[in-house]
This record gives structure tokens, C-alpha cells and sequence, in this order.
């Protein structure tokens, strides 16, 4: 039994939001004026042919879907593997970072294992990308370029070229004829995507779509493209930094918690298998107002230096301003110094920044950053040597992070001598100090508050150096220099 309907329904431009009334303002997107009426397509309710017949999933066959490398490690290793027959990757991130620097090298990669690649440019000529690869050493004779803005050209190349990999830069400058809206539109973009990721599945073609992001950094266009395709990655930077991540948003072939680390240059882009000397400045000597903190991007352990710089100020409210840091958390661990550490901060202008570019958002960079403005507050430098991970509660009292072990084994492969953490038995090997133990060569401190981590790092006020003594293991004596 079919059933038919068709009536005019309003829709908005924007984001493709559907409402049976007018509104002035999209209730999905927020836009103004966006929303308009359009016809509905009539809904058709009817039994097809079948064209393949259900097998128990057991016999159904995974050869098909095995990855392969791309030639880039740190892509595979976000990817969890490589690229997969027949997936289709959307790849958003903000103008100038990097993008097609990244995909041309990956066709580059796929292009001498003898992996026919196509790369169609809506955004540049294809002078201009040829003189790219010239550049990156990407030149080769299986790797296909193409500038066309028209789906039905790209659908044409495809179809000669037949190639392994298909990169489309991007897909918001390709349009579809007979469709309504303008390339970048909403209708037409579902429409374009649609088609490709069509190919794609057919032909076990691996197709990468770029796509543009707004300004707040989210991708542009319909939401329904993200649930069309199976990888969402995200490539980020600071404009002023050569280092970039590439981070999963969404992975049906491998986890979402993995992160990659690139170094572009003017030679191209890079893979950086160790990333943590970019954000730990080499100091020859005691520095105040320093700290290292170990944090988690996905899976990977990575190192960044927090810095520090506290001066009295002459403005009835002083400034409180961050780089790199989560201002909010910064201004917490600022209370709790001033509260529970006895660290006057009400009359004093705070800076605290990362080096190289670094964010940290982590919670467990909260001990780095309280050390670092005690330190930078008493005039007082650190041990060098010293890394701090631990999350700091509004009591003062220090909180388990997550994949500990791995931090502190990081830490010691580093070099670094002592490790000051949370009170954490499960982390704790056996038949050790219950306040001590060495990993590696590194002494592991457990603190079960910041004000006793100040006072074994001795960088606590003179005025309460003596305060709350009884928390500290009296079997723990000070750190000194490594």
C-alpha cells in the first residue's frame, strides 16, 4: 500500500531546519530571515526489488574493508590503521592551516605505492597545486589532478581515471545542476555529498571531502553531512605556531581519542612523532614562575611548560589574563592558593601562559599552574627536573587523573628526575614507600594536597610554610635540585 503527500513546508537556508509555519528566526541555527517555503517531496511508501540477499553476519566478508597505510603515520594512526576502501572522510578545519597540504601529501603517499589518485580543486587552479607539489616533492604520475566545479565533471573524471583515492578541496565549491540553491547552499551540498559518498560506496573508492568551518570553528553546512560520512577529522593550529593536530570527531573504523602531531614548514607538512620539545623550553638554570605539566591529547602523553608571572599592581582590580590556559580554572587555583595556601594574590597583576602554542584545558595541568604562580609569587624557582599532574579540588586537597602510569613513565623517558602526583594507591607499586617510590630513576611523590606540594617543592610563604604541617608525611624531607 503506498502512500503519497505532498504540501509546502518551510525550510531554512542555512542549516536546512524544516517547520510547518513561518518563523522569522530558525529555531535550529539561530538565523534571521533564513527560513522560506518550499515544496515538500511527495513521501512514497512501497516494496522494492531486492539486490542482495541477507547472509548471516558471520559470512559476510571483512577483506573489503581492510585499511592500508597512507604513507602518513600519524593520519593512520588517527584514522586507527589507514585509509579504508569505500570510506568516506570529511576532513573541516579553519582557512590557512593546512589542509590541502595534508591531503596533497597523502596523495602523494597513495600515488607511489602505485595507488591511482585523483584530486579535484574547486578553490585553486591546477597550476597552483602543481606548483604546491613541486614544492612538498609531490609530483608523480599516478596522482591526477583536476579543477572542476560542476558534480557532473567530477563524476566524469571518476569515472575515467578510476582512481584508489579521491580528495575534493572542497566539497562547499562543487554544485550539482538542476538542484536549487547555489554551491555552499544547504540543498546543495547534501546533494553533492550524497552523490560522491554514492561513488564512493560502489566503487570502494576512499574519498576525502574537505569541508569549511564557521566562526565559532564548528563545519559548515548541514549537520546531515557529518551523519553521511564515516570520518570526521578535525585539522587545528595556532596561526602563529608550525605545529598542528589532527584530532577524530567521528570514527567508525577506530577510536575517537586518538590525536596526530604535523610540523608544517615551507617544505610541506611533516609528521612529528615526539612532540613534547616544542612546548618544554631548555632552561640552563633555576627559573621561577616555571613548571611542567603532563597531560593527555587522546591517547598520548605529551608534555607542555607552564609559565608564570605575578607583580604587584597599581589598578583597583588587577588583571588576571591567560594564554594557552582555561582563564576560569586559572582563577580557581588562584582562590585556592590565596585560601588553603596562604599565597596573597588579591593585590598583584597574574600572567600565566604555555610555551610553543600549547592549550591546556586538561584538569590535571592544575598543579603545574598552581606551582608555577607560587613560584613566580615567593620569587622562588623550582627544582629543575620537576613535573606536576594532578587536578586540584576547592579544598586544596589534590584529585586522581586519568592514566597516571602512563604520564609518569612519560615523564622519566624524558629525563625528568622527580614527579609530584596525587595520593593514588592504585598507582602505587608494590612493597614501596607509601609516600615515595621511583620509576625509572624518577622519584614519584604522592601529596595529598597543594599546600603540602608547595612545601616539599619549598616554594610556601614564610607565613605558612609551618601551617598545616601535619599533612605532610614527616618521612618526606624537600626537593632538592636534580
Amino acid at each position: 500500500m503506498a502512500k503519497t503527500a505532498s504540501r509546502p513546508t518551510l525550510r531554512c537556508s542555512e542549516c536546512g531546519w524544516e517547520t510547518s509555519k513561518w518563523v522569522g528566526r530558525c529555531g535550529e541555527c539561530q538565523a534571521w530571515g533564513s527560513v522560506a517555503e518550499t515544496a515538500a517531496p511527495a513521501l512514497r511508501a512501497s516494496a522494492g526489488p531486492v539486490t542482495r540477499a541477507a547472509v548471516p553476519i558471520g559470512q559476510v566478508s571483512v577483506e573489503e574493508s581492510t585499511s592500508r597505510p597512507s604513507g602518513v603515520p600519524e593520519l593512520d594512526r588517527v584514522l586507527g590503521g589507514g585509509l579504508v576502501p569505500g570510506a568516506a572522510i570529511l576532513l573541516a578545519g579553519e582557512p590557512g592551516v593546512g589542509k590541502s597540504t595534508l591531503l596533497l601529501e597523502v596523495a602523494a603517499q597513495t600515488a607511489r605505492h602505485r595507488q591511482r589518485t585523483l584530486y579535484v580543486t574547486g578553490e585553486e587552479s591546477a597550476s597552483q597545486v602543481r606548483l604546491r607539489a613541486d614544492r612538498t616533492g609531490g609530483v608523480h604520475d599516478e596522482l591526477y589532478l583536476a579543477a572542476e566545479t560542476d558534480l557532473g565533471a567530477v563524476l566524469t573524471h571518476i569515472e575515467e581515471v578510476r582512481p584508489t583515492l579521491l580528495v575534493v578541496d572542497s566539497v562547499q565549491t562543487i554544485g550539482a545542476s538542476g538542484i536549487e540553491g547555489v554551491p555552499g547552499g544547504v540543498t546543495q551540498v547534501k546533494e553533492v555529498a550524497a552523490a560522491l559518498i554514492r561513488v564512493a560506496k560502489t566503487r570502494n573508492i576512499t574519498t576525502v571531502l574537505v569541508g569549511h568551518v564557521t566562526k565559532d570553528g564548528s563545519i559548515a553546512g548541514p549537520r546531515v553531512l557529518e551523519h553521511l560520512v564515516d570520518v570526521v577529522l578535525h585539522f587545528e593550529g595556532d596561526r602563529n605556531s608550525r605545529f598542528r593536530m589532527l584530532r577524530a570527531m567521528k570514527n567508525r573504523f577506530g577510536p575517537v581519542d586518538e590525536v596526530g602531531c604535523f610540523d608544517l614548514g615551507p617544505e610541506g607538512i611533516t609528521a612529528v612523532a615526539d612532540p613534547t620539545g616544542l612546548f618544554v623550553e631548555q632552561h640552563h638554570g633555576r627559573v621561577a614562575g616555571t613548571c611542567v605539566a603532563v597531560t593527555m591529547e587522546g591517547r598520548r602523553p605529551m608534555l607542555a611548560e607552564v609559565q608564570a608571572l605575578v607583580t604587584p599592581s597599581a589598578m583597583e582590580r588587577p588583571r588576571r589574563t591567560t594564554s594557552g590556559l582555561d582563564g576560569s580554572r586559572v582563577a580557581m587555583v588562584l582562590a585556592v592558593l590565596q585560601q588553603h595556601c596562604g599565597v596573597r594574590l588579591h593585590a598583584h597583576d597574574v600572567f600565566a601562559s604555555t610555551v610553543g602554542g600549547a592549550r591546556l584545558h586538561e584538569p590535571a595541568s592544575d598543579l603545574a599552574v598552581a606551582i608555577a604562580l607560587a613560584s613566580a609569587t615567593v620569587g622562588v624557582a623550582p627544582p629543575l627536573g620537576v613535573v606536576a599532574m594532578a587536578e586540584i579540588g576547592l579544598a586544596g586537597e589534590l584529585r586522581r587523573v586519568r592514566d597516571l602510569p602512563q604520564r609518569i613513565a612519560e615523564a622519566a623517558r624524558l629525563g625528568f628526575k622527580v614527579a609530584v602526583v596525587p595520593t593514588e594507591p592504585g598507582a602505587r607499586p608494590a612493597a614501596r614507600s607509601p609516600e615515595s617510590w621511583t620509576v625509572d630513576g624518577m622519584r614519584v611523590l604522592d601529596c595529598p594536597d597543594v599546600a603540602s606540594a608547595l612545601r616539599l617543592l619549598q616554594l610556601a610563604p614564610r607565613t605558612s610554610a609551618s601551617a598545616g604541617s601535619s599533612d605532610a608525611s614527616p618521612s618526606l624531607r624537600p626537593v632538592q635540585d636534580v
